[in-house]
Order: C-alpha cells, then sequence, then structure tokens
C-alpha cells in the first residue's frame, strides 16, 4: 500500500495543508504534500483557482473509496480520471480494474453519471414491480388453517311449558366449542391502507352442551326431554359434530408501511350434522354415551363476525336455525364465541 494514495482522513486537513503548505502556482506547477509517513500527496492544477476549487469536492468520499477498492489490487498504479464532473456530494465513481491496477473515474453530471442513476432507478422500479407482484401473489389467494376453541350458550326465543328453562341450563365455561378449519383468503379490492376480501373454507366444529345440574339428554317418543338423572353426575352433557362451509367478506385495514393492523368481517356459514351423542360422568367415574340425533336439526345456519388482530382472529357465531327440530325440543338458538389461531 506503500505506492499508493494514502487515505486521507476529513476535507479539512487537506484544504488546512494547502493552505499552510501552498503556494501560488504556475500553470505547469504542482503541489506536493509530504506526510510524516513518507507518503506524498500530488496535486496538478493550471492556476490558483482550480486549487481553491477543491473545497467543492467530496475528497473524504474520492479516498474512502479508493482506500476500500486498493485493498483488493494485488499491485500496480491507482490513476483517477476526471471526467468532464466535479466530484461533489451526489457524484458517482466508476470504479474500473485492470491488470495493471484499479482507475477510478470520477463522474459528475455527465452522462456516465446519468446513466448510471438512470439504471439505478430502472433495477429499483424492477425490484418494486417483482416485490408488489409477490405481494399480490400472496395477497391474492392466501391459505388459511386454524383451530377455533370457544364458549357455548343458549339463546330463549319462546317459553314452553314442558321445556322449563332451568331443565337445560348450561354450564358457562363447561360448553366449550372447538373447531378445524381450512380455506382461502383471496383479495377482491386493494387499497393503500384498506382492502376487501373473502373468506372461504370448510370446517370441523364441536358443540359442547354441558348441563348445569343433573339432566341428562333423552330422546322420546314425542321429543327431547332433560329428566333429572336422580343421583349426582360430576358431567352430564350434549355433544353436537358437524361440518360447514363459512363465507366471510373481510375488510383488513394496513399501517402507511403496508403492514396489516386489523381486519373485520361480517358473513355466514351453513352447517350439516354429522353425529351427536349424550356422555354421563358418573361420581365414580365411569361414563356412558349413547349416539342420536335427539331431534336435532340436521342443517344449521347462521351469522357469524370475525375481528382480527395480529394472528388472532376473534369470532362470535350465532345460529338464525332452532337447535332441535320445531315442537320436539325447547325453542333455543345457539350462540358461539372465542378465538381462533
Amino acid at each position: 500500500m506503500n505506492r499508493v494514495l494514502v487515505l486521507v482522513t476529513t476535507a479539512t486537513v487537506l484544504l488546512m495543508a494547502l493552505a499552510t503548505q501552498a503556494k501560488p502556482l504556475s500553470p505547469t506547477d504542482s503541489l506536493v504534500i509530504r506526510f510524516a509517513n513518507r507518503t506524498r500527496l500530488v496535486i496538478y492544477g493550471p492556476d490558483k483557482a482550480s486549487i481553491q476549487a477543491l473545497s467543492n469536492y467530496d475528497l473524504n468520499k474520492i479516498v474512502r473509496e479508493m482506500g476500500m477498492k486498493l485493498d483488493s489490487v494485488p499491485g500496480g498504479p491507482t490513476a483517477i480520471s476526471q471526467d468532464g464532473g466535479r466530484f461533489l456530494k451526489d457524484t458517482v465513481l466508476v470504479v474500473t480494474k485492470k491488470k495493471d491496477g484499479v482507475t477510478i473515474v470520477i463522474n459528475g453530471n455527465n452522462d456516465a453519471t446519468k446513466a448510471s442513476e438512470s439504471q439505478k432507478d430502472k433495477d429499483d422500479q424492477q425490484y418494486k414491480q417483482s416485490s408488489e407482484r409477490a405481494k399480490r401473489r400472496r395477497e391474492g389467494n392466501n391459505f388459511d388453517y386454524g383451530v377455533s376453541i370457544g364458549l357455548n350458550n343458549f339463546i330463549q326465543q319462546s317459553t314452553s311449558v314442558a321445556y322449563p328453562e332451568d331443565g337445560y341450563d348450561l354450564q358457562p365455561l363447561g360448553s366449550r366449542y372447538f373447531a378445524l378449519s381450512v380455506g382461502a383468503i383471496p383479495t377482491i379490492i386493494r387499497g393503500r391502507y384498506a382492502s376487501l376480501k373473502l373468506y372461504y373454507g370448510v370446517e370441523v366444529a364441536w358443540n359442547n352442551f354441558m348441563f348445569e345440574g343433573n339432566n341428562v339428554a333423552e330422546k322420546t317418543p314425542t321429543g327431547v326431554a332433560f329428566p333429572d338423572a336422580g343421583r349426582e353426575l360430576q358431567k352430564s352433557k350434549l355433544t353436537v359434530c358437524t361440518i360447514g362451509v363459512p363465507v366471510v367478506p373481510r375488510v383488513t385495514f394496513y399501517n402507511s408501511d403496508g403492514r396489516k393492523i386489523c381486519h373485520i368481517g361480517f358473513g355466514g356459514y351453513v352447517n350439516y350434522r354429522l353425529d351427536s351423542y349424550r356422555k354421563i360422568k358418573e361420581a365414580d367415574g365411569t361414563r356412558d354415551r349413547r349416539h342420536s340425533d335427539y331431534y336435532l336439526n340436521s342443517i344449521r345456519y347462521g351469522l357469524m363476525a370475525h375481528l382480527g388482530i395480529r394472528s388472532f382472529d376473534f369470532f362470535a357465531k350465532y345460529d338464525l336455525s332452532p337447535l332441535f327440530d320445531v315442537g320436539k325440543g325447547p325453542d333455543v338458538r345457539t350462540l358461539t364465541f372465542g378465538i381462533g389461531f
């Protein structure tokens, strides 16, 4: 490195050196600055004004860029040529590696600089377009799968002497909901701060209705009944397994960086009953499970709402259809709410 240009730490040092060691130059004169480590900086100028004009150049950048490139040069001289422009703060260094060294061309506002900047703009635009296409592909048809857990409750629609409300009261925390879902979320309309998407898929769900007391579900010739077991039970519940198709339009909101903030959705669903059974757990731990339709509606439909924050999706579902066949059970609707992952 002792035969190449030395790195100068700041432009101020150079200018101070010029002020203290320079003398008026003739058109054929040169300015030689000697440093303590035997390194020389040679500056040629046709007149004094050209030397004073050095304050317009970003000398720090010139020397810094050269120093990084020279480390990889096995040998040979290093030349800097000015190609018509002035090396200002927005000037581009064009570095060319040759067999005998490295040539650094200083381009100011000439055609080479404009070409370089134009190519950079073109590359940035292509990268941006590629990123946007990838983002549209990701958002255009997102594949979604998840697990939902929640709680169930009955919403009484009308009272009946045959079905007093206290005969089928539910435990709030024991009446759990569990579902597995898979679907897609294509984007319909995409804006800068919001987009309209459509969630649809297939869902397999289990609604567990756990009774508060010792009541059990029984199927009789005239309808479902909930008699008292006459003994202490650890638990008694009625479980309904369904497969359904939810369809929920969503509005997704983004911040200025394009990151998702939240989404809100409102739609509906249709479910078909796959199985249903009642399960009793005795005080001594023995279990009894009996499968039957219990006069449950085979088709259930209703409304649902989504509120998504980060990776969590809060939901609420309300059956518009009665849980049991008309006249065969209590007139109740199912309300389910919880969180999806």
